[in-house]
């Protein structure tokens, strides 16, 4: 069997709306009723190997306590800290939306917990400022996707575990950087909308002044506890003191302990329905990742990877064009595939094309998930709009209208992490 028909009937399965997981299943198995490749049961055998890893644990870790202070209102406490700091300057309050979004996917590693969690808060503060509805949403759900690339990223865990050359300690160093440098290109477009079309000083003045008057110790105070969450989940990765799958299990305990004692906004009969979504939500990404690592090991026996690799190398013969068309290739399928399946499918293809031409493993990651997250705020499939829209009551091609210019920057961002791979690696 051709690796082009292996492509025609995944292309076909997605066209006919299949979902992604059972479109990875039926096309893994398709080979199988013309080869004698591998037989259903070698199937079942790859998806069991796939999601039987220790490193895969921290998924679902992340996720319940990304839910536990989404729940807890963590997000608040954030908000109302940076709100203290940047709230008076030209555009600070949405900048403000936008350095919680980013330390709040340190803490959920996930693009729409994050926009579920800021934007329900900090969208009906900016509104009654008297911000564009508009433009509120649209900051909102682009900085939703610093949660996939600040670390702990869950992307960056299905990276490693399509490509063992990366560790996902490394992956999670490397992200720093390029978080804060995307995090400062949408602030700079945020300042200059706000200065072109203005604020309303006096509502601003009044909102900021009331956090004055509480003073900066109460207001530190109250927000030292969400703070620390990150500083806890790194710190104990960085200064190996844990593994990132030890480190999520750790900001399970950690999220339940601030939000049932410290900030008692959670009661222990929340606890179930919180372990029910987390579960919910973590399903479907299992059997994805089951399939994938059967699709994987499909293409891999059919040296699909080597072909491509080839191609690509005897085609183009700078590294220049050779990243242009992967980042072009990525851009469009961030389109039209959520980012997690994405990295399992298009890893194992592509990481030998930019390998060949030198590219460092954990440089094309990062690479890789800042050019995905683009995806989740790019229409048709864009997750970040729809959960924006839903909490912002906007429709969604109206969120999508109005990030283009979000999108724009964060497209300067990309290109700047690609041609200068010691954004990603000068903290290694």
């Amino acid at each position: 069997m051709s690796p082009a028909a292996l492509f025609v009937v995944f292309v076909i399965t997605l066209f006919v709306s299949i979902p992604v997981s059972s479109a990875v299943t039926l096309t893994s198995l398709f080979p199988g009723f013309f080869t004698s490749i591998y037989t259903v049961s070698s199937f079942v055998r790859y998806c069991i190997e796939g999601v039987n890893s220790f490193t895969l644990l921290a998924i679902p870790m992340f996720i319940l306590s990304g839910i536990i202070m989404a729940r807890g209102g963590v997000s608040k406490k954030l908000f109302e800290f940076f709100e203290f700091f940047l709230g008076k300057i030209p555009g600070g309050m949405p900048c403000a939306v936008v350095i919680t979004c980013l330390f709040y996917g340190a803490i959920s590693g996930s693009a729409p917990a994050t926009v579920a969690a800021v934007g329900s808060m900090t969208i009906p503060v900016l509104l009654n400022l008297g911000y564009k509805r508009e433009f509120t949403v649209s900051t909102v759900a682009v900085a939703g996707s610093l949660g996939v690339i600040i670390p702990p990223s869950i992307p960056m865990v299905l990276y490693c575990m399509a490509n063992s050359d990366a560790s996902v300690g490394s992956m999670f160093t490397a992200g720093i950087i390029p978080g804060f440098l995307i995090a400062g290109c949408l602030c700079v477009y945020a300042v200059f909308y706000c200065i072109k079309n203005g604020e309303d000083k006096e509502k601003i003045n009044k909102e900021v002044g009331a956090l004055h008057e509480r003073g900066f110790v109460k207001v530190f105070m109250t927000s030292f506890w969400a703070l620390l969450s990150p500083v806890i989940i790194l710190g104990s990765i960085y200064g190996g003191i844990a593994s990132p799958t030890e480190a999520a299990t750790i900001s399970v305990f950690y999220a339940l302990i601030v939000g049932l004692f410290i900030y008692r906004t959670l009661k222990p009969k929340d606890i179930w329905p919180i372990i029910r979504e987390s579960v919910e939500t973590y399903a479907p990404l299992l059997f994805v990742l089951g399939s994938a690592a059967a699709f994987a090991k499909i293409i891999a026996i059919m040296q699909i990877p080597t072909m491509i690799s080839t191609f690509m190398t005897t085609t183009f013969h700078s590294k220049f064009a050779i990243l242009l068309i992967v980042n072009i290739i990525l851009f469009f399928v961030g389109m039209v595939m959520d980012g997690g399946p994405a990295i399992l499918l298009l890893t194992p293809i592509l990481w030998p094309v930019v390998e060949a031409v030198g590219m460092n493993e954990i440089h094309f990651g990062i690479n890789m998930v800042v050019n995905l997250a683009i995806g989740f705020v790019t229409p048709p499939i864009g997750i970040n709009l729809f959960v924006a829209s839903r909490v912002g009551e906007l429709p969604v091609m109206t969120v999508a209208k109005n990030v283009m210019p979000y999108i724009a920057l964060f497209i300067v961002a990309l290109v700047l992490i690609v041609v200068f791979p010691q954004i990603s690696l000068c903290l290694l």
